[in-house]
């Protein structure tokens, strides 16, 4: 009896599912040892695992014997929440409940800020075209610089769904390597004089909590008559606000 009777995976391993497994450590890694967002390195890095094994059981495989597909369960999953984009929306209320807007009442100016941080987005889409992509991969590939995983997963499974894996994964580890990115960028355009900079804020403005619980209703209201493709992203983001400002939590 041979190797691959008797070791399946291990006849059938390449060295592309090595260097997979590989950066699947590097990930449980640096989000163990680290703590650089574990919530995201940490199932990352174990799916890359789980989905590298040659025959694995957790990804759809034909079975030799009868030649039928039998599903696995990251199939199912993907199938039920990622294609039909019910995931990435449920996220979006969650986020919703941990946003606080009253700073951007406080200092409205913030908006430009936001709006300014959206150029990276259309700048990637013309980079991307320019090297061959499609206008639909282009945007695909382009909306990862929201920084934003729910988001850019919406876009690709519509616009991109071949590419949905790869901009799943470059826009998640993205934001989860920020802490690695950010210091030396930083280091590299400011002074030590200007990092110690203690950042204060003399703005203690009380926000009315009718302001806040109309905030959403507005905002998804405005979106839904400005731009109603977007409203499911949108509308689910605003109703996890508005939940966040409605409920008394210190109950």
């Amino acid at each position: 009896m041979g190797l691959a009777e008797l070791m399946p995976a291990i006849a059938d391993m390449t060295w592309q599912h090595l260097v997979m497994i590989t950066v699947g450590l590097i990930l449980i890694y640096l989000a163990i040892a680290k703590n650089y967002e574990p919530t995201l390195l940490l199932p990352m890095g174990f799916g890359a695992i789980l989905v590298n094994i040659p025959l694995s059981s957790a990804i759809t495989q034909i079975d030799p014997g009868t030649g039928k597909a039998v599903e696995g369960v990251l199939n199912i999953f993907f199938d039920a929440g990622i294609a039909t984009e019910v995931f990435p929306l449920l996220i979006f209320v969650a986020i919703g409940a941990m946003i606080d807007f009253s700073p951007l009442f406080r200092n409205p100016s913030l908006l430009l800020f936001g709006a300014a941080a959206q150029f990276g987005i259309f700048m990637t889409m013309v980079f991307a075209a320019l090297l061959g992509y499609d206008i639909r991969e282009a945007a695909s590939i382009g909306i990862i610089g929201a920084a934003d995983g729910p988001t850019s997963i919406v876009v690709a499974s519509r616009f991109a769904p071949h590419m949905l894996g790869a901009i799943s994964v470059a826009a998640y580890s993205y934001m989860a390597l920020v802490p690695i990115i950010q210091p030396p960028v930083i280091k590299l355009l400011t002074t030590r004089k200007e990092r110690l900079i203690r950042m204060t804020s003399d703005n203690n403005k009380r926000i009315s909590k009718k302001a806040l619980i109309a905030f959403p209703i507005v905002i998804t209201i405005a979106a839904g008559i400005i731009a109603p493709s977007s409203l499911a992203l949108i509308g689910f983001l605003m109703f996890g606000n508005l939940i966040r400002e409605s409920c008394d939590w210190t109950r």
